[in-house]
């Protein structure tokens, strides 16, 4: 989970999402959020670690409730509703 800034609302609604996928998927390992440096580092370090799928909160994000969400091995990124993310997720996970 990345907020793009740490302004407008996006650490926020982060920090919501983040604490949602948390209950929902503790038993399969971390959920991360990350809010330090640039984007592109921040994707960098959660694909070195591993980690299959990111989110980012935008200002997309505060004007109609999407999110980035960007999967690490083929790099494909599209927008999803904001209350999907977890299904999302579920759904990616049970077939990986």
């Amino acid at each position: 989970m990345f907020p793009l800034v740490n302004k407008d609302g996006m650490p926020e609604i982060s920090a919501r999402l983040h604490a949602e996928l948390a209950r929902r998927f503790r038993s399969l390992g971390a959920i991360e959020h990350d809010a330090r440096a640039t984007i592109g580092k921040r994707y960098a370090r959660m694909d070195e670690a591993g980690c299959p799928y990111c989110f980012t909160i935008d200002g997309q994000t505060v004007q109609d409730q999407t999110v980035t969400a960007r999967d690490r091995d083929t790099g494909q990124q599209e927008r999803i509703a904001l209350d999907r993310v977890a299904d999302y997720l579920a759904e990616r996970l049970e077939r990986g």
